[in-house]
């Protein structure tokens, strides 16, 4: 639950920003989108931990977000509103949302709800084991390794490198921009796109120290992408 990444999709910025300071407090990162569109895509993009989901939304209202976000997986969805009919409030747990709360809030109880909702869920969230090649990423164990003929070699990874490796392991092939994975794995203090060339330089000598030089490659102008070359 440390460090989870709450996407906060609400269209008045006074209250997401409350949201933001109360959960940036209990230690957890924040994101806001102010419609739909823009929080579909930041879900997209940054795989959040968890989503405090507004219904009453411009464009497509929350209900309809919600539905969009169940058809990809998931993600832990608290919805807020300003109607307490209990109508509204089935509708949104017959929907697939995880819980519920009424504007006005108080955002302690909404951090609260989401310490509660992210405990729920943890089983289900559970990530398997990934493996591209002869690299082997286990999220659950915290435990990164490298194949290799006289059995596995452990790497030792700072938290900041194996959120980055774990990132990238869940799509292989693919190319991240820097800018995405600052949104995603750095603390918020460390927040500039040099500070992940420098983390993703350290992770590739260690990559290399376990004999695994080609996995994580860095693609000129874009960012980098982790794969196996022998595959």
């Amino acid at each position: 639950m440390e460090n989870a990444l709450v996407l906060i999709i609400e269209d008045e910025p006074e209250i997401a920003e409350i949201l933001e300071v109360y959960f940036d407090r209990e230690g957890f990162r924040t994101i806001s989108a102010s419609d739909g569109t823009i929080g579909l895509t930041h879900h997209q993009r940054l795989k959040p931990d968890l989503i405090v989901l507004d219904v009453k939304l411009p464009g497509q209202d929350g209900y309809e977000i919600l539905a969009a976000i169940r058809r990809r997986g998931d993600t832990p969805v608290i919805m807020a509103t300003a109607l307490a009919e209990d109508l509204d409030k089935l509708q949104a747990l017959r929907m697939g949302a995880d819980d519920y709360v009424v504007k006005p809030y108080n955002p302690m109880e909404v951090v609260a709800r989401a310490k509660a909702v992210l405990r729920r869920t943890s089983g289900r969230n559970a990530q398997q084991p990934m493996r591209i090649g002869v690299l082997t990423v286990d999220p659950t164990a915290y435990l990164a390794s490298i194949d290799q003929p006289g059995g596995q070699v452990v790497l030792d990874l700072t938290r900041t490198e194996f959120r980055l490796l774990s990132y990238m392991a869940r799509s292989p092939n693919r190319v991240f921009e820097r800018s995405e994975l600052v949104d995603a794995c750095l603390p918020e203090g460390e927040a500039l796109e040099r500070t992940v060339d420098s983390h993703i330089s350290n992770l590739r000598r260690k990559l290399a120290l376990a004999g695994a030089d080609q996995l994580l490659s860095g693609v000129r102008g874009v960012g980098y992408k982790l794969a196996d070359h022998h595959g």
